[in-house]
């Protein structure tokens, strides 16, 4: 089985190059899913409501997010160190669900490859469990038009891709790159020309050197 890492922009396409990827035949993981899950842990809660308080609770009780990426993607060193906090309770949480997602998928004969579509792959470590990096590019622009149409705004894309590591860092770590600046038909056919070269080799012990002329170096 191939663990496929995506990773890109705020508004790149990684979701619908997920897709395409499931389409092909892959399964696929959401990582901000399992964040979503952990946040319902009581002991994630009690930790998150010790820190800031009743501000953080919706009114059952749970964690409001929108709250909560309010106080983490804030500017400036305080933004940060409460970032920092909250990947510390929740990424351990994370992880835990991610291995043994994989070890699931691994048992199972008919999967040829596993996606994993999780915005921090790089900084919470999770890259390391990829057997390839996929990196999905979009002009700038036209991230921005997507975002925008989510509903979020320029300063809120901006702050939540200030929170990952450059894309230059994460282009540079990639072993394939998926452009998605044109139609939902050209990424389709980008994403099958992809899946074709990956599973085309999957398994053989050599599967890096027949894939990729020059793969990039270790993160």
């Amino acid at each position: 089985m191939i663990v496929i890492g995506l990773t890109g922009g705020i508004a790149s396409g990684k979701s619908l190059v997920a897709a395409e990827l499931a389409r092909c035949g892959a399964v696929v993981a959401e990582a901000d899913r399992w964040g979503h899950e952990v946040l319902r842990e009581p002991a994630v809660r009690a930790a998150l409501h010790a820190r800031w308080g009743a501000a953080v609770l919706d009114t059952t009780g749970e964690i409001h997010r929108a709250a909560v990426a309010q106080i983490v993607f804030a500017a400036g060193p305080d933004g940060l160190r409460e970032r920092a906090f909250l990947e510390r309770t929740t990424h351990p949480r994370i992880t835990d669900r991610l291995v043994a997602w994989l070890e699931q998928q691994s048992q199972r004969h008919d999967v040829l490859a596993a996606v994993l579509d999780a915005p921090l792959l790089h900084s919470a470590g999770w890259a390391s469990l990829c057997d390839v990096i996929l990196f999905v590019e979009a002009d700038e622009a036209i991230r921005a038009e997507r975002a925008r149409a989510r509903g979020w705004t320029d300063a809120q894309r901006q702050a939540r891709q200030a929170a990952q590591v450059s894309l230059c860092y994460q282009r540079g770590r990639a072993d394939l790159v998926i452009p998605n600046s044109g139609t939902r038909e050209d990424l389709a056919a980008q994403v099958a020309a992809c899946w074709q070269t990956l599973t085309r080799h999957a398994g053989r012990t050599n599967f890096r050197k027949l894939v990729f002329t020059n793969p990039p170096e270790s993160s």
